[in-house]
């Protein structure tokens, strides 16, 4: 009840709503297919928003969509990928993306209105994010229970032993055989079978997450039935733990590599050839980033690990490279990798050069 009091008046409260939309529009701003209409200060207040005009039309107006020759898959990618950056990178998320609000432009982009309903999510929160996703990819159920710990759907004290088979349960076969089945909707319905069985709770945030995402697929399947979510998804998540900009998405990254020990070649391979299936995917940049890492101190222990793999049970895994380099060896061409080669060295050569500039100038200081 407090929370719906509390998500009530800032709905109407014109000013918080106008500060949202341009923190969206910020987090945005390098984005050429995301809209978010201006805010004309001087003539808003507490209980007037004035606001640019959008000229577009309703997402599930699947008439003028097909009229305006615009490409539905292109909108529902646009949908779903600035849903998945709204949780798992920027943290602040639109909770109310309902037909009404969402509008398909003339030239394929998107614009979003009506930002009263927003939540903030914290860097601990969207981090544990990641590892549910990536527990979840592995099919990790008893890591995964400890998530929904960390998320606040279990209190600290539940007994998560009896919780972990029925996770598999649910979620099993939305990740097996059955993975182009999967929906939000379906696991949702499930899922909420669970919540009576067990001790579940729903926090606050996570009941505007879920509203959120079962509207967002709503929509996507009513501008194409036969969409699925995990085809837009998969290669995000792939592309996000491939590129690795932050140390805490090359753990989770290394999560996904590594299964008891050992390196997961054919992990790899998928993850490849599902962030290819992005043609904005480049691959080189990644590679870049990579290399920096390796050749780091941070990277030390995945240097050892991978010479490890290289040679696991006793034997070259020449066939498992060979299929890498395949899949990659299009775009790696040698002066690409040169010139990769050269910006990680000079990235490492500048990370080190900084930690030296304390101790010289203490140095210099006591000089």
């Amino acid at each position: 009840m407090d929370e719906f009091g509390i998500k009530l008046f800032e709905e109407i409260d014109y000013l918080n709503e106008g500060r949202n939309a341009e923190a969206f529009a910020a987090n945005f701003q390098d984005d050429p297919t995301v809209v978010v209409p201006r805010i004309y200060w001087a003539q808003s207040s507490r209980h007037v928003l004035t606001l640019e005009w959008i000229n577009g039309f309703k997402l599930t107006d699947t008439e003028q969509v097909r009229q305006a020759e615009l490409s539905t898959d292109g909108l529902i990618e646009i949908g779903v990928t600035t849903g998945l950056r709204q949780l798992l990178e920027f943290g602040f998320f639109h909770a109310d993306p309902h037909p009404g609000n969402l509008f398909a432009m003339p030239d394929g982009r998107m614009a979003y209105i009506d930002f009263g309903m927003m939540d903030q999510l914290s860097q601990a929160m969207k981090e544990t994010l990641v590892d549910a996703v990536v527990h979840l990819i592995n099919q990790d159920y008893e890591n995964l229970a400890g998530d929904f710990v960390q998320l606040g759907f279990l209190t600290p004290d539940t007994d998560i032993t009896p919780i972990i088979p029925a996770l598999e349960s649910v979620l099993g076969n939305a990740l097996g055989a059955k993975v182009r089945d999967f929906n939000f909707k379906t696991i949702t319905d499930e899922f909420s079978e669970l919540m009576y069985q067990y001790p579940f709770r729903v926090p606050a945030k996570f009941a505007l997450i879920i509203r959120s995402l079962v509207t967002q697929e709503g929509l996507a399947l009513s501008l194409n039935p036969d969409f699925r979510i995990v085809d837009i998804a998969y290669p995000y998540v792939a592309r996000r733990l491939l590129m690795g900009e932050t140390p805490s998405l090359r753990k989770r990254l290394l999560e996904v590599l590594f299964k008891d020990g050992k390196f997961q070649w054919q992990r790899l391979e998928n993850m490849l050839m599902i962030a290819r299936s992005d043609d904005s995917f480049d691959l080189l940049p990644t590679a870049g980033l990579g290399l920096s890492y390796l050749i780091s101190d941070e990277g030390q222990y995945l240097r050892q690990q991978l010479l490890l793999a290289l040679t696991e049970d006793n034997r070259l895994r020449t066939a498992e490279v060979q299929k890498l380099w395949d899949l990659v060896k299009d775009e790696i061409t040698p002066s690409r990798v040169l010139g990769a080669a050269w910006e990680a060295l000079v990235t490492s050569s500048i990370e080190q050069a900084k930690t030296w500039v304390p101790p010289v100038a203490a140095l210099a200081a006591n000089r």
